[in-house]
């Protein structure tokens, strides 16, 4: 029996060594670049079930006399990880989100409607998502909607003009859309674009220099709006894909499963993953100087495509408060695919316009959840 409690603590200390050593690796992703330490930011996409690892073994480890001094290992793990977990952990249980829009307020809705689901199903228009989806916008009464892979037929007050139709039936009057790519013959105009119902004044475009042909992102705008006698800059944007096609969430399965063919499936996703992470990391360095040049009160959304302990979002972020994370509960899962843990679509603003309340909508219709929040006006 005292063989058994030696070998059982030995394994436990040995166990919970390698375990906070690799959280707070994970810790380092949000601040090394992913162009030179790619694997960090692999292990960084583990960061929750690190977390929950070193929190395990911290509570355990309390419950055990000869084990209880390295449960302070745990601890101090966590106490510098905290800004990890912090932008990971929403801590604001009970508020909820009003749908009355407060005084004084700018509501903003950041959305990556995936060309409104028109194009997923062999048969165009099958799922028959794009009529909800543009009921839901209708509903939110927002003051500004920030879309990303919106797609729009060049063709005026067509089936698909969806430019227009949000312009004239939602009433949205003023829009700037950055028309990153065409398909179907030039037929259609597919990038981001920024719907406001107050006055556009001035705008900007930051096109991301497309690295080869594999390269998948759309532009970084900005539209200067005039709310009352003050300017508000809202930028967009939806950062480096990943390029994951449906081999490849096949090829996660086969992980998850632990398939014989698991080495060759590692490969593939982690060769995608870190060419991301690269442009990533470039792009979020763009768009941080750019915000960093703004004359007005400011906010971002979109995609950036990359989790919260993410040197992308770290460096985009900076100062600027997260939505979210100011006014939300839990994780706030944004995408729907591969893991519940995938917060990458976000809304940040600077200390100038004080974040209200934010709601992320969990809906069935894109592959991503739309985000709501309410800022406060100068």
């Amino acid at each position: 029996m005292a063989k058994f409690r030696n070998f059982s603590r030995r394994l436990f200390i040995i166990s919970n060594i390698v375990a906070v050593t690799l959280f707070l690796l994970a810790c380092t992703n949000s601040f090394l670049h992913p162009g030179r330490w790619w694997l960090i930011s692999l292990l960084g996409l583990v960061f929750p079930l690190l977390l929950l690892i070193v929190l395990t073994f911290f509570v355990t480890g309390l419950f055990f006399p000869s084990c209880r001094r390295w449960s302070l290992l745990s601890l101090v793990a966590l106490l510098l990880g905290w800004s990890n977990i912090h932008s990971f952990l929403a801590f604001h249980p009970g508020k909820g989100f009003r749908p009355e829009k407060p005084p004084h307020a700018l509501r903003i809705l950041t959305w990556n409607v995936r060309s409104f689901d028109e194009y997923i199903t062999k048969k165009k228009g099958a799922s028959g998502h794009k009529p909800l989806m543009m009921e839901f916008i209708r509903q939110q009464d927002a003051d500004v909607v920030c879309l990303q892979e919106f797609h729009t037929a060049r063709k005026p007050k067509s089936q698909d003009d969806n430019l227009s139709y949000i312009k004239d039936q939602l009433h949205y009057p003023y829009y700037y859309f950055s028309r990153d790519y065409s398909r179907y013959d030039g037929g259609y105009d597919g990038g981001v674009i920024i719907y406001s119902r107050y006055p556009i004044m001035d705008s900007l475009i930051l096109r991301y220099v497309r690295q080869d042909k594999m390269s998948s992102q759309e532009s970084l705008i900005a539209a200067d709006m005039l709310v009352g006698k003050d300017t508000v800059r809202i930028y967009t944007t939806h950062l480096q894909s990943v390029l994951f096609r449906s081999k490849d969430f096949h090829d996660i399965e086969i992980i998850k499963n632990v398939d014989d063919s698991i080495l060759m499936a590692s490969r593939s996703i982690a060769k995608k993953l870190s060419y991301a992470f690269r442009l990533r990391g470039n792009q979020a360095e763009q768009v941080r100087a750019e915000l960093d040049k703004s004359p007005y009160p400011a906010a971002i959304c979109g995609d950036f495509n990359d989790v919260p302990n993410s040197y992308t979002y770290f460096t985009i972020r900076g100062g600027w408060n997260d939505a979210f994370i100011s006014k939300g509960f839990g994780i706030g899962r944004t995408y729907v695919h591969i893991s519940p843990t995938l917060r990458i679509d976000y809304i940040l603003a600077d200390q100038r316009l004080p974040i209200l309340q934010c709601r992320k909508f969990p809906l069935p219709y894109s592959d991503h959840n739309p985000v709501i929040a309410d800022l406060q006006l100068p």
